[in-house]
């Protein structure tokens, strides 16, 4: 019953989407407010329909009704029932659905938020976001239909790839379609504002929180899917370049650049035509993301089934999108022309240009390396591979240049950077990064790139401190507060600025991680019970494994060949860690469950790569001689540490102001145009809650007007 309601409610929203997204239209350009409300409600009307849809999908999974053809490829009976659920994002079919989802459920949010207020833009973009929803019900209904029926009812079939059926695989599509239609609100404001003429920073200002929550849960899915790598695939990586991979890594990096230029906008009038460029290109690489892994173009482990009808169909949206984008962008460019010019190289204004350069090029190369075995097989007819040596090769530079030019960008002055305003801001920094580098070598540490990201990660690490110390110890002077209570009041004045610097920790933290796989060891060894294998550590002890023995065990479709190791750190003993082979039934394929020992500092990875029972002659007992690699991955978990870091302090720049207790009302909130009590180096409290500000990061000779923001990322 609740399938064929969800197949009906699918149907019944795709004419109310049409429909509304025509009077919203309508009701823009006549200046009908009737109109406008009906397309309001639609955009409702088709989130709830859709809802009904997806529990309809839901339904057909959790009472095996494998009489649905999507049902029958992507579950079983013996299938868990968490993993169940995760089947309406698992295939094709459900994914998009549930992409239409999360749109609708984001697109009704907005108008609900902009109920009462920036009526002017709220048709437009009632009828941006009815368009896209109608594209997605269109394919979900006429090229992957959820509810397709079987001429016949199978009494139980294929099941969920194996590959799929872990922890991290149930969380990372969510959060990624989340991060992925989230966009589509800043995209759908932008281009209201080229239709209604309203080009001021207002379209900026209402987005900014819809950005970051975008680029909040982009983060996160990637992290999820990077956790996912490391423990399913068991071969001790976590990122492979993977086309779907850097499908997913393309939007993030152009939200990533918008997020920083806009700062630019809001505080100089400035890169108007370029943040209106960015913005329709964020949302076009979310819908390339979508269109890379479910056409199946592209050879991935987590791509779906070739289908031409779903690439032409997303190519053509694509295309027809930025033709749109760039028709609306010259029609308006009188009005996007910048108020300012640059003055400078040496600003904060070049700064973040250079960053935004930096990050356009690093997303090209990753989509010129995805995009270039397709477009040589097709037109040379010979595939050709792009692996991670390009991709390292080109990205890493890249990446370092990035990590310097966040420590750079916060604190060169606006305008014009004197020599008074480097040295106070630069000389210590810098000086703790070459100290540091200097220890990495005399420590024996050859590694160059590795011996770069923790001698700048060390230089932004302690720009970053410098900042908060000299925040905080003028408010503590200004108000009087203890330390403590002075920090956690300036991070709540301006949670934007404060939260971005987080981020940025997070990001240097992340970067470490990444440096070291410069310093893995790995040991491959086959054993029977009772031996041992020794690995060292780069932090100079050495681990020992004995092989103890291999149980096997029964478990929800599949078997278990579970071994047993006894683990050593320098004679001390550790406890013990299993590693498995499994052997799935629905559908056939043998798996490797990895075991991870972690610690601060690294991880101890096992993997059971090979069985080979071994029979003794005669009374002789029997052994089971297995192949184990054996790895020790330095700061992994620092990945993992610096994902969260990241999650918090993007929470902190999101989080909505507020009164401050024990705040005395006017004793240090400065005004427009008005400058603040700040300590020398601009590291003060900046503007106050409402505005999300950031001081001057200059000798006092360059400041910009208050409420200066600071983005993250």
């Amino acid at each position: 019953m609740i399938p064929t309601l969800g197949e009906f409610a699918l149907w019944i929203a795709l004419p109310i989407s049409i429909w509304g997204g025509v009077l919203a239209f309508l009701g823009g350009r006549w200046g009908r407010g009737d109109l406008v409300l009906s397309a309001e409600r639609s955009v409702h009307a088709v989130f709830l329909l859709l809802a009904v849809a997806s529990a309809g999908v839901v339904a057909a999974f959790l009472g095996d009704r494998f009489d649905y053809w999507y049902v029958s490829n992507y579950s079983s009976r013996n299938l868990e029932t968490y993993f169940k659920v995760s089947g309406l994002w698992a295939g094709q079919r459900g994914s998009l659905l549930f992409w239409a989802l999360n749109l609708g459920f984001f697109s009704s949010l907005a108008v609900w938020l902009n109920r009462k207020k920036n009526r002017e833009l709220m048709p437009y973009v009632s009828g941006i976001l009815l368009v896209i929803l109608a594209f997605f019900i269109v394919i979900t209904l006429f090229i992957t239909p959820p509810f397709e029926r079987l001429p016949f009812t199978p009494q139980d079939d294929r099941g969920l790839n194996p590959q799929l059926q872990n922890y991290w695989m149930t969380i990372h599509p969510p959060t990624l379609y989340l991060g992925f239609t989230a966009f589509t609100i800043p995209f759908a404001f932008a281009v209201a504002a080229l239709l209604s003429g309203r080009l001021d920073a207002r379209w900026i200002q209402i987005t900014r929180k819809w950005v970051l929550t975008s680029w909040f849960f982009l983060t996160l899915g990637i992290v999820f899917g990077m956790r996912w790598a490391y423990e399913e695939l068991g071969w001790g990586g976590y990122w492979f370049w993977d086309p779907v991979e850097n499908a997913s890594l393309l939007p993030w990096i152009v939200a990533t650049a918008f997020l920083h230029s806009v700062i630019i906008q809001e505080t100089r009038g400035m890169l108007k035509i370029w943040n209106m460029t960015l913005v329709c290109l964020t949302f076009i690489m979310t819908i390339f993301a979508t269109f890379l892994t479910r056409s199946g173009l592209i050879e991935s482990v987590h791509s779906f089934a070739l289908s031409l009808d779903i690439a032409y169909t997303f190519l053509g949206f694509m295309v027809v999108t930025a033709i749109a984008c760039l028709v609306l962008i010259l029609w308006r460019l009188p009005e996007l022309r910048s108020d300012r010019q640059f003055e400078s190289f040496l600003s904060r204004e070049s700064a973040f240009l250079l960053n935004n350069l930096v990050l356009l090029g690093a997303g090209f190369a990753v989509l010129w390396g995805t995009m270039f075995p397709l477009l040589t097989e097709g037109l040379t007819g010979t595939k050709v591979s792009v692996g991670p040596p390009f991709f390292n090769q080109v990205n890493i530079p890249i990446g370092l240049i990035l990590l310097a030019l966040m420590g750079i960008g916060p604190v060169i002055a606006w305008r014009r950077a004197s020599a008074r305003n480097l040295r106070k801001n630069f000389v210590l920094p810098t000086g703790i990064g070459l100290v540091v580098a200097g220890i990495l070598l005399a420590l024996g540490v050859r590694h160059l790139y590795a011996i770069l990201t923790f001698a700048i990660g060390a230089f932004v690490l302690a720009v970053i401190v410098i900042e908060f110390w000299k925040g905080t110890r003028a408010r503590a002077r200004i108000e009087s507060e203890n330390l403590p209570v002075a920090f956690l009041h300036l991070v709540r004045r301006n949670r934007r600025r404060w939260g971005g610097y987080m981020v940025h920790v997070g990001v240097v933290v992340m970067f470490m991680g990444f440096a070291g796989a410069a310093f893995d060891t790995e040991v491959r060894q086959s054993l029977i019970p009772g031996e041992s294998v020794t690995v060292p550590s780069a932090f100079g002890h050495e681990y020992t494994l004995t092989y103890e023995g291999l149980s096997t065990a029964r478990g929800q479709n599949m078997w278990q060949w579970i071994a047993l190791m006894r683990v050593e750190r320098d004679g001390e003993p550790l406890g013990t860690m299993t590693t498995e082979r499994r052997f799935y039934e629905a559908p056939p394929q043998p798996m490797t469950e990895v075991g991870i020992r972690s610690t601060f500092t690294e991880d101890l990875y096992v993997i059971l790569s090979t069985l080979d029972e071994q029979v003794g002659m005669g009374n002789e007992p029997q052994f089971q001689r297995a192949t184990f690699q054996v790895q020790v991955n330095p700061l992994v978990p620092w990945i993992w540490y610096g994902g969260l870091v990241i999650a918090i302090g993007t929470l902190i720049a999101m989080w909505p102001g507020g009164p401050i207790p024990g705040h005395r009302p006017g004793s240090s909130s400065p005004g427009i145009g008005r400058k603040e009590a700040t300590p020398s180096g601009g590291g003060g409290d900046g503007g106050s809650d409402g505005s999300m500000g950031e001081p001057a990061g200059g000798d006092g000779s360059s400041h910009p007007p208050a409420g200066t923001p600071a983005g993250v990322g």
